[in-house]
């Protein structure tokens, strides 16, 4: 994982309700186990025809989404069932947040687990980034998670929650096995001193 802290990003909308994890990524590339090569199938259904090609009117093959690293998605993103594809289909694509009013919760908590960060924003924050990054112009947003912020084009900002072991996870680029280890000197510390403490009774 890569530590987040504070970045810059082209941002899209995709202002679709309740999209669920099935047309994030369809349950026929659950297969592998490699995070690698997910991208080419996100929104697999949606982005290409019956024939494989690509379906010019979706949003993913059109030039303004190239580069983008911020998806802004309708209420209640990544509902239905659980799989960690979807947040690595995300990211392969390219993307390093997504933006909405609501996320099922287990979606949510397999993005913290794999660095991808789920911003949750009102709906008058949401409209307007709807609006937005929805046109032919492409917008920029920049995303301040330290102190846990959305800068918009206008100058306005928009605070966003976060629990904050998830928080320092992603800024230190660390799961939460990652994290654990990085208390191994703590653990080895305090192990000595019980053992000493049993020792002498």
């Amino acid at each position: 994982m890569h530590p987040i802290k504070t970045f810059k990003g082209k941002a899209i909308a995709l202002p679709v309700k309740d999209i669920d994890t099935d047309q994030i990524i369809p349950a026929r590339f659950l297969k592998t186990i490699d995070k690698l090569g997910l991208g080419k199938n996100l929104f697999n259904d949606w982005r290409y025809l019956e024939d494989g090609s690509p379906n010019p009117h979706f949003l993913l093959n059109q030039p303004r989404a190239e580069g983008a690293a911020i998806l802004v998605a309708g209420d209640n993103f990544g509902c239905g069932s659980s799989r960690e594809h979807a947040p690595w289909a995300l990211m392969g694509f390219g993307f390093q947040a997504v933006i909405s009013t609501s996320f099922a919760d287990i979606f949510q908590g397999n993005c913290y687990k794999n660095g991808l960060l789920p911003i949750m924003v009102d709906e008058k924050i949401h409209a307007d980034l709807l609006e937005a990054a929805g046109g032919d112009n492409p917008i920029e947003l920049e995303i301040d998670l330290p102190n846990q912020l959305v800068r918009l084009p206008d100058g306005r900002t928009a605070s966003f929650p976060i629990d904050d072991f998830s928080k320092k996870c992603l800024m230190d680029g660390v799961d939460q096995l990652g994290y654990l280890q990085q208390q191994a000197a703590a653990v080895s510390a305090y192990e000595s001193a019980h053992m000493e403490r049993v020792s002498t009774g």
